[in-house]
């Protein structure tokens, strides 16, 4: 509200004095009509030169007002489109960082469900009994033998076989355990590959998440850049167009309501003598810069004072 009535003032102080300006240009327009009418011509010279300078530092002033205006527009939209690209950064760094976060709490949580898993699974696979061993036919030939040589009371025979069945039937058992336990270790092996598999899904997803999050904010980026090109492309047309209208007020609102200069003066408008520096009576070179209305006024007093 303050800032609304703050440019409200602004504005209306900016009509004030451009109204107290076009009265200074009528007034001393009205004197060198007068002075011409009179015959007094190196009065009219004044007062035409007063004019020239006059109208030119009002053009100046204008042209600066709008230059340092249009200037501020384009850094209001430059600091508005900075501000977003921070929060649109600073929107997606917590996003992404988030996504991060969860991708690690899911992997670790299934880290440790599978370590549970795990120890479960040979828990159970370690207390299966063993298999009833199935011996070969040489062991099982070897004690029907023992056994035929014991029943004809060939007792020394009969301990040769039991003791090569014995030997051939440890080696058989520890052949049994040996594959048992290869066995429980591939079981145990495949439950942890698919385990692994289970794993690798789960991190490719999070890729893909990833990758997914990655591109739709390169989307919303190039959105956002587009929208301020958009805004900054509008506003310089809108400011080529105003600087244009400017131009053509300017040249049509300070000259139209002074009657036209003299021939002498119009060839120095046609030969482009307006713009330059125009050196005042008192010999001092007036600035082709923005001369505010305390600035005016001086001059147009000095001009009266001359003339009188």
């Amino acid at each position: 509200m303050a800032e609304n009535q703050k440019s409200l003032d602004s504005s209306q102080a900016l009509d004030t004095e451009e109204s107290a300006v076009q009265d200074f240009l009528q007034i001393l327009e009205e004197h060198r009509k007068n002075c011409e009418r009179q015959g007094k011509y190196v009065e009219a010279e004044i007062a035409k030169n007063r004019l020239e300078e006059l109208r030119q530092h009002e053009e100046n002033r204008r042209r600066e007002a709008m230059r340092s205006r249009q200037i501020a527009e384009r850094l209001g939209v430059e600091e508005a489109h900075m501000l977003e690209f921070q929060q649109f950064n600073a929107l997606w760094d917590k996003r992404m960082a988030e996504f991060e976060q969860k991708s690690a709490d899911l992997e670790e949580a299934m880290k440790e469900r599978h370590g549970t898993e795990l120890m479960e699974y040979i828990r159970n696979a370690q207390s299966e009994p063993l298999r009833k061993p199935k011996f070969s036919k040489e062991l099982l030939n070897l004690r029907r033998i023992q056994q035929t040589l014991a029943k004809q009371k060939e007792y020394a025979e009969a301990h040769k076989i039991k003791l090569k069945a014995d030997n051939l039937e440890a080696f058989e058992l520890e052949k049994m355990r040996n594959q048992h336990q290869m066995r429980l270790s591939n079981v145990v092996e495949k439950f942890k590959a698919k385990q692994t598999s289970e794993l690798q899904a789960l991190r490719k997803r999070v890729q893909t998440g990833r990758e997914e999050q990655k591109k739709q904010r390169q989307l919303d980026l190039e959105r956002l850049l587009q929208r301020y090109q958009n805004v900054k492309s509008e506003l310089e047309s809108q400011q080529n167009i105003e600087r244009i209208r400017a131009e053509k007020f300017m040249s049509y609102h300070l000259n139209s309501k002074t009657t036209s200069l003299s021939p002498t003066a119009n060839r120095q408008n046609s030969s482009g003598s307006i713009g330059l520096p125009v050196e005042g009576l008192d010999g001092l070179q007036m600035s082709s810069y923005p001369c505010s209305l305390r600035c005016v006024r001086a001059m147009v007093g000095r001009s009266f004072m001359l003339l009188d």
